[in-house]
């Protein structure tokens, strides 16, 4: 950075994750942002295999209204802009449905965008259990909720594990877009905190480095989770 006579000043960084003022441990912005990004990618997560799933089975169904809901949820969400989405969900649909913290309407916002994703991995899965399980089900005497509960999805998970994986990961990276509609997740604190200390390029990098570690190590956890599942079957 010579050229553009920048001074690193790494030693200010610490104050960033955490300070003990009289004796008292009390976290940074970044770790505040970290665990706020976090939360958003678990409930983000729910609210995303329950709308794919709804949508899947939706789209499998016999019902000619649902699956035409269900076409139309899809190709909305997937021929828009996120940014738009976001927009839309903050500025309209907040005020009308009462939400009254912004947090929550990012998180459901992320979740229908992921949703119309993880639908079709979810529809996959199901499609790739053998029509036989089907017929044995009947057999002995399910309906075809049992059966989805009972036989279709215990076999389907497996193979869902990996691909679901990708969106939990996209989950964490896609909640940066939140900044915009000033919920603090990690972006957001960043950008404050590069505001009060202009330490604009240590921060994106070490931010940038937690982003990293946080999709490695999930990507890596359920590699394993994945690998024990294949094991015991």
């Amino acid at each position: 950075m010579a050229a553009m006579d920048y001074r690193w000043q790494w030693y200010r960084l610490p104050r960033a994750f955490y300070r003990v003022i009289d004796g008292e441990l009390i976290w940074g912005p970044l770790i505040d942002g970290l665990l706020v990004t976090l939360e958003i990618a678990a409930w983000g997560m729910v609210l995303t295999l329950v709308i794919g799933l709804v949508t899947a089975v939706l789209r499998l169904s016999d019902s000619i209204a649902g699956r035409i809901l269900a076409k139309v949820y899809l190709e909305t969400i997937r021929n828009t802009p996120l940014l738009v989405q976001v927009s839309i969900f903050y500025f309209v649909l907040q005020p009308i449905l009462g939400i009254n913290n912004p947090l929550w309407t990012g998180i459901l916002c992320l979740a229908f965008f992921e949703g119309s994703f993880a639908s079709e991995i979810i529809r996959a899965g199901i499609n790739s259990v053998s029509r036989g399980q089907w017929e044995a089900s009947a057999t002995v005497g399910l309906n075809r909720l049992q059966a989805y509960r009972y036989v279709v999805l215990p076999q389907a998970v497996p193979l869902m594990l990996p691909p679901l994986t990708g969106i939990l990961v996209n989950l964490i990276k896609h909640s940066a877009i939140l900044s915009f509609v000033a919920v603090f997740e990690l972006t957001t604190e960043a950008r404050n905190l590069i505001a009060d200390t202009f330490l604009s390029f240590e921060v994106w990098f070490v931010v940038g480095g937690m982003y990293l570690v946080m999709t490695i190590s999930l990507s890596s956890l359920v590699a394993l989770l994945e690998r024990r599942i294949r094991a015991r079957g």
